[in-house]
């Protein structure tokens, strides 16, 4: 007996120092959690409540007046012209444009009258007036280029710079706006990561404001292109800003429909440029009407909270614990002293060790075939997306005389495409999304270049449906392409393919100009486009149950079946 209990006594004080073990590794594994902000806001704060609506809210009035930064779209838009004729009496630009006798001084081509070139006049010492002006003046077996023009409209920039037949020169707006929102990328991510989300939101709207108002009253062609890019360059990333500051404070469980939220936000703002342009048609005040409201958001520097997240990261932790109480309150829940404490208290080696990471980023792409066959990829997926998305935008104003409704139903067409992308991608999979996406869109587009004009109301709708496929592939590939890559270089892939498609919207204004050589070559160029990504999809493995690959070997081997995450777990 007493032997007995001098064992159990042993045994006794040797599982109390595994028990004290494992309470320990127990609380650390809870203080873990609770560094992480995700799981306070999932346990404690609230994922989406009164706070994060409001944020949001808020916000969606940056993220729609953003949406009107296309407005080179209706400032610059193709404006009918043709040669202006002395000999008929003609001394202004603005002038009928289709007067009884315009088949005596200007040839007829298939879509109407001529718009670069005229008759030669006959040197017989007389001239024609506005009412009467005769075949006799004009030698029609000789034509020659146009010297002055005269315009349709005296509403846009054609017709105030005279950009008669200069359609690449009117085209280069929209490239100029597009390149400026590539280089605004690491620009604002500079500032927005130095000096903080709200710094370069307000930093972004009022360089908008500003730039805009100077734009507004432009002397010549080329102070307007000049203040465009600068425009966009210090300004247009005012989205990504707000983009930012209402996601990083929702909880993972709604962070996808905040995003495609934003999305169908900035496409409101489209909207909302159509409708302003179809009442103020001047160019001169459309452009004051978009613009001059930003410099009233510059009162969000005090209205908004600063990002949490930014703020534990840069140590500012009064600020940070004074955003959290307020996120409590205003949620009417609790934050608990400990997870205040385990927030501020997070490592900082993460930016080292990220740098090291990505320094051999390169060297691995180059070493593992996989990795290298999806960076070549998913840039070319990008690039097709806005090249397609935002050329329909675009052209949808050349579908008929109602350039403003077709522009407005353009862009309306895309918010349900968001939202449905969302629901059918975990119902038949990324791949199959985003393929058939791209096959519908491009059998629209090539569709519809040969459905005759006659059929107004049938080519506005095959356009449309274009339109809405292109949009839900929009919103699947940025969720697609984070899961194709590993943790550790998820971030850098990702923003890599995102700024490598921006070259789509940047020569996507270019595509107006195509049709001077034949009205389909836009509609052929997206549908071919999209045919290529769409096989180029299907070359890439199917995430849809797939865990999120932490490290390469991982990703190399997504889409096979010991990949898939079982219902159990």
């Amino acid at each position: 007996m007493t032997e007995n209990h001098k064992n159990s006594d042993v045994e006794t004080a040797q599982e109390q120092p595994k028990n004290r073990e494992e309470d320990e590794d127990e609380k650390a594994n809870v203080y873990e959690k609770l560094r992480d902000l995700d799981y306070v806001l999932t346990n404690e704060l609230g994922q989406f409540g009164l706070f994060q609506l409001r944020n949001l809210l808020l916000l969606a009035v940056v993220i729609i007046i953003t949406g009107t930064v296309h407005d080179y779209v209706f400032s610059a838009a193709s404006t009918a012209h043709r040669c202006r004729v002395p000999e008929c009496g003609e001394d202004e630009k603005l002038q009928k444009h289709d007067p009884e006798w315009i088949s005596n001084a200007i040839p007829e081509t298939s879509s109407g009258i001529a718009s670069c070139e005229r008759y030669a006049p006959n040197t017989i010492g007389t001239n024609g007036s506005l009412d009467y002006c005769p075949v006799t003046l004009f030698d029609q077996s000789k034509t020659i280029a146009c010297e002055d023009f005269v315009y349709a409209k005296d509403n846009t920039v054609v017709y105030e710079f005279d950009l008669g037949c200069n359609e690449w020169l009117r085209v280069l707006a929209g490239t100029l706006c597009n390149i400026g929102m590539l280089l605004v990328l690491p620009i604002t991510g500079y500032i927005s990561d130095r000096y903080g989300r709200k710094i370069a939101l307000v930093i972004n709207v009022f360089n908008v404001g500003l730039f805009g108002l100077l734009r507004a009253f432009s002397v010549n062609y080329t102070m307007f292109l000049t203040l465009q890019i600068i425009q966009s360059t210090l300004g247009a990333g005012a989205f990504s800003s707000a983009y930012i500051l209402a996601a990083e404070l929702v909880g993972p469980k709604y962070r996808v429909l905040v995003g495609v939220s934003c999305s169908a936000m900035f496409a409101t703002g489209e909207a909302l440029l159509g409708g302003i342009a179809w009442v103020i048609s001047p160019w001169r005040y459309m452009i004051l009407a978009i613009t001059v409201p930003n410099f009233f958001l510059v009162s969000y520097y005090w209205i908004i909270s600063e990002s949490v997240r930014w703020l534990l990261s840069k140590k500012k932790y009064t600020e940070a614990k004074q955003v959290l109480y307020t996120v409590a309150r205003v949620n009417k829940t609790q934050i608990s002293e400990r997870s205040l404490e385990a927030l501020v208290n997070m490592p900082q080696n993460s930016e080292t060790k990220s740098n090291a990471t990505n320094f051999g980023l390169v060297r691995t792409i180059f070493r593992s075939r996989t990795l290298f066959r999806r960076v070549c990829t998913t840039p070319i997926l990008w690039i097709t997306m806005t090249f397609v998305y935002y050329g329909l935008s675009i052209n949808s104003t050349s579908l008929s005389d109602t350039m403003h409704l077709n522009y407005i139903l353009s862009a309306v067409v895309g918010i349900p495409g968001f939202y449905i992308a969302v629901f059918v991608l975990n119902r038949i999979g990324r791949k199959a999304t985003i393929s058939l996406g791209y096959f519908f869109c491009a059998a629209c587009n090539i569709s519809f270049t040969f459905i005759s004009k006659d059929f107004s109301t049938l080519r506005l709708i095959i356009y449309l449906f274009g339109k809405f496929f292109i949009a839900m592939v929009g919103t699947s590939l940025y969720l697609y392409t984070s899961e194709l890559y590993p943790t550790e270089y998820r971030h850098t892939l990702l923003g890599f393919s995102s700024m490598m498609g921006r070259m789509g919207s940047i020569f996507a204004p270019l595509t107006p100009a195509l049709m001077t050589y034949y009205h389909g070559i836009p509609s052929l160029l997206f549908g071919g486009m999209a045919i290529i990504s769409g096989l180029l999809v299907l070359t890439q493995p199917e995430t849809l149950g797939c865990k999120m690959p932490d490290t390469l070997e991982e990703a190399e081997s997504l889409g096979k079946r010991e990949n898939k995450i079982t219902k159990s777990s």
